[in-house]
């Protein structure tokens, strides 16, 4: 199953990278659907390494240690993963990282159907990849907001990075002065590099004098390093590719 959902997956065709840069995929966010209703109170006073605050958020988070993963579970029978990183792009770490991610939820399932509920496993799907990549040159965010207004928002007093929309192919990119860019919300491979490309010209266009760029990585690292401490353990390509 892994291999077809990552469809144009295969080996990077630098022909097709003009830029010479290629985004490297830091996550993979999936989904499975349990094919039963829930009861998130029952499970959550049940199962080891689960809690459930429904004030705070409406389903059960479920850990589990070894390798160190999350899962949210919703009372629909739906559930999200959140997997160890990747730690490179090649097809084979992606292939063998949604293989690993199947025997997470089954594992996940197992856990569900002990508890009492007839859990199946269906509809496993990829919701988002999340990739990054460093420009190496820092990138006047004011100027690229202005020209392209209808794709961008950017208010550096609540987040230091550019939000940049894109419609095709339909990414969400987080653009900082620095030169760092983040994208989400791709579904293959091939849309994380697409979108890249797309907007490489466009970053090249508002780049700034390089004598800043030592600066401008440090304030860029900053402000952004700690917040995913706070979020999701620390795992900053899931706590994206969620808030977004």
């Amino acid at each position: 199953m892994a291999d077809q959902l990552l469809e144009g997956s295969q080996p990077v065709d630098l022909s097709k990278h003009p830029s010479g840069i290629v985004p490297t995929l830091q996550n993979i966010v999936s989904t499975v659907n349990l094919d039963c209703k829930l009861d998130l109170k029952a499970i959550a006073l049940q199962a080891r390494n689960a809690e459930y605050n429904p004030k705070r958020f409406a389903a059960v988070i479920m850990r589990i240690r070894e390798p160190k993963t999350t899962a949210l579970i919703f009372a629909s029978g739906k559930m999200v993963s959140s997997p160890p990183p990747l730690l490179n792009y090649s097809f084979y770490t992606i292939w063998k990282h949604l293989a690993v991610v199947e025997h997470l939820f089954f594992e996940y399932a197992r856990i569900i159907q002990k508890l009492g509920f007839p859990a199946k496993f269906k509809d496993f799907k990829i919701q988002n990849i999340v990739g990054s990549c460093d420009v190496k040159f820092p990138i006047r965010l004011e100027g690229l907001a202005y020209s392209h207004g209808a794709f961008s928002s950017y208010e550096p007093e609540l987040f230091p990075g550019l939000i940049y929309r894109m419609k095709q192919p339909k990414i969400v990119l987080l653009i900082f002065v620095s030169g760092k860019i983040v994208l989400t919300g791709a579904k293959v491979r091939d849309e994380t590099y697409t979108a890249f490309e797309n907007i490489y010209p466009v970053l090249t266009e508002f780049r700034k004098n390089q004598q800043w760029y030592g600066t401008l990585l440090f304030f860029d690292l900053f402000l952004v390093l700690p917040i995913p401490k706070r979020i999701y353990g620390g795992n900053w390509a899931f706590a994206v590719s969620v808030l977004l």
